[in-house]
């Protein structure tokens, strides 16, 4: 028996509506990606190294001067609320305990990956892009470098820089100053 399968785009307010109501809960393990509900993947150990690394050591740098946010949701427009690994927002009082972060809170987002880089390429990169967050870095653990985007355009990022091993990054709007991608990266095989 064939039948026509009926899908449905979501809002981001119908999103928080079904956290409400209890549909979806707070240990679901999903994001909001143009309208659809999307499973992540599991977070492995490197990645969740890598994670905690960089948290920590923008955490040193720059303090309370910004809030940072591990793995939370990052509102882009309508249709779109990803969970980003960092997210570097402008400080506010309430540390975003009213509403969640939007695109134009963010500094800087990183996007940390082992077996989804090419997935955040092709789907989350250009929603950051049009969305306008200023730079993002992709660290792909895999490749072992850290693709920094910047520049963005509704058609995607503008400056697309790939960054190895010897090498350094330092965000644009944010005083991390350099950091050594061997840092980020962590040592082979962790």
């Amino acid at each position: 028996m064939a039948t026509d399968l009926v899908t449905r785009r979501f809002t981001v307010d119908e999103y928080h509506r079904m956290a409400v109501a209890g549909i979806l809960g707070e240990d679901d393990r999903v994001e909001l990606l143009d309208g659809w509900i999307v499973e992540m993947s599991p977070i492995g150990s490197r990645h969740a190294g890598c994670v905690n690394r960089l948290a920590a050591l923008l955490y040193r740098r720059l303090g309370d001067t910004v809030v940072l946010a591990v793995q939370n949701p990052v509102i882009l427009n309508t249709w779109w609320e990803p969970q980003p690994d960092l997210a570097v927002l402008t400080p506010r009082p309430d540390a975003y305990g009213a509403a969640h972060p939007r695109a134009d809170d963010a500094l800087l987002i990183v996007e940390v990956a082992d077996s989804s880089v090419a997935h955040d390429r092709a789907t989350k990169l250009p929603a950051y892009a049009a969305g306008g967050v200023a730079e993002v870095w992709l660290v792909d653990l895999e490749a072992g470098r850290i693709e920094v985007y910047r520049s963005p355009t509704p058609r995607g990022y503008q400056d697309v820089r790939a960054l190895t091993p010897g090498q350094t990054v330092a965000a644009l709007l944010v005083p991390t100053g350099e950091i050594a991608v061997d840092e980020i990266l962590g040592e082979p095989g962790m």
